[in-house]
């Protein structure tokens, strides 16, 4: 780790305890910074918080105190990534002109060890998951290793003291952890895919929520390397503009491209053909193209064919996205929790060749699911429908003509009568389309359940 001046002595206020809060207040107190800890919530049985007081940190919790900043000057806000820009205590720092950063920010500038971030609105998980195997069984000959780190679950600031300059930090940073960076330097920074419909509750805009993705890649140079996709054309003029770095391109179809999905490989650009479609073990054309972002990045980072291949053939899916449950009776179950908006929906659904029993429904942010339409069409034979948009997606099943639509409150009803209406032979996709905030905490609580539900169809 290298040891950074930039925030000894400062007086630094974090916003939000949760995973990353906690890991970055432990790296900012070995950094020097002299450290206020603010969430809403009542911490007064919180171990983190109680830990962090043994430190010295002043934790103000229950309330956020926004009269703070008239009593004492503050050098940076860091912020949890899912607190709105609307968020009181934040305004009030943008109005003293206090910095707002997120954890990403403080890790990165003292890693010694390099790093790429892989950003997207769908698919940057897996993408992830995948870089990170493959580098990991490419650095693993010489002893080292590459971690996946940032929004997969695991802060930077967890692992930037124990990695080393041998090793890879392969992170997932979200549109709102970028939003709070300033100089990140990724040597590869890679863009799966960018939608519309996505986090424009948070960002407000699409343009906004662009914006943000392309922070990925501002303080890159002609030494750094850019991942974009060459299908979305209005996205790829702006990543074209943006980026100082130089632009390695990956599709679905078009062979112009570096890197491409031809009709048996995967292929890149001077017709060599990297490993057969067949042997991915992961399903859905969609993974594939998170394929190519992976093998796009570890080519350029130095892995061979054969690191790939070992990796591609044996990963069986990041949890909760299109995540192989078991097959119960002859039917495939899968878990698609990650599913939160109607793009994920639309990837998911026609990755499979069997018919399909499809479980929706989550939370109501106003969209209606007519986009889904032609993919009910062709691919689901019955449908299960659950939480706050079940009758709007009851709509669009019956635009679809699905014959067999039911609807029920609550995931644990769903589950029984999804299998009810299932073959043998089917495929049984737990795919939402929805966040899960009507009924869950979080996608990764609301997929559990799931499983657990799945589990429990043997006593029914």
């Amino acid at each position: 780790m290298k040891h950074v001046k930039t925030y000894e002595g400062k007086n630094v206020l974090v916003l939000g305890l949760g995973k990353s809060g906690f890991a970055v207040s432990e790296l900012l107190l070995k950094l020097g910074a002299k450290l206020t800890l603010n969430d809403k919530k009542d911490l007064s049985d919180n171990e983190h918080a109680q830990e962090l007081e043994k430190k010295g940190v002043r934790v103000i919790s229950g309330h956020h105190p926004v009269d703070l900043f008239d009593k004492e000057k503050f050098d940076y806000l860091v912020k949890n990534p899912g607190i709105p820009y609307e968020n009181p205590m934040v305004q009030k720092a943008q109005e003293k002109n206090v910095p707002v950063i997120t954890e990403p920010e403080v890790a990165l500038s003292v890693s010694e060890t390099p790093y790429v971030c892989v950003t997207g609105s769908n698919g940057k998980t897996t993408t992830v998951m995948l870089t990170q195997r493959i580098m990991d069984h490419y650095l693993n000959k010489d002893g080292h290793h590459a971690y996946a780190v940032g929004n997969i679950g695991v802060p930077i600031s967890e692992v930037v003291e124990k990695a080393t300059d041998k090793d890879l930090l392969v992170v997932e940073i979200s549109s709102f952890q970028l939003m709070g960076v300033t100089d990140i330097k990724p040597k590869v920074a890679a863009i799966v895919d960018i939608y519309n419909n996505v986090h424009l509750d948070y960002h407000k805009t699409f343009d906004n929520y662009v914006a943000a993705k392309l922070r990925v890649t501002q303080s890159q140079d002609s030494s750094d390397f850019f991942v974009a996709n060459f299908d979305q054309k209005d996205i790829f003029a702006k990543e074209k503009a943006a980026t100082k770095a130089k632009i390695i391109t990956f599709s679905e179809t078009d062979p112009k491209a570096d890197y491409y999905i031809g009709k048996e490989y995967l292929e890149s650009h001077d017709d060599h053909k990297i490993m057969k479609k067949s042997e991915i073990k992961i399903p859905g054309i969609h993974n594939e193209q998170n394929s190519l972002v992976a093998i796009a990045i570890s080519k350029i980072l130095g892995a061979s064919d054969e690191d790939i291949q070992s990796v591609l053939s044996t990963f069986s899916g990041a949890k909760h996205r299109l995540q192989y449950v078991k097959t119960y009776n002859g039917r495939k179950i899968y878990n698609d929790s990650k599913s939160t908006n109607i793009e994920a929906a639309s990837v998911a659904i026609p990755s499979f060749e069997q018919p399909e029993v499809l479980i929706a429904g989550g939370l109501d942010r106003g969209f209606m699911f007519d986009d889904l339409v032609p993919l009910f069409k062709k691919h689901v034979k019955a449908i299960v429908l659950y939480g706050e948009t079940k009758y709007l997606l009851a709509d669009a099943a019956r635009k679809a003509a699905i014959k067999d639509i039911v609807i029920v409150n609550t995931l644990q009803e769903a589950v029984p009568k999804a299998y009810e209406l299932s073959d043998e032979g089917d495929v049984i996709l737990f795919s939402p389309a929805c966040a899960s905030w009507d009924q869950f905490n979080t996608f990764e609580q609301r997929g559990d359940f799931f499983v657990k539900f799945i589990e429990e169809l043997k006593t029914k």
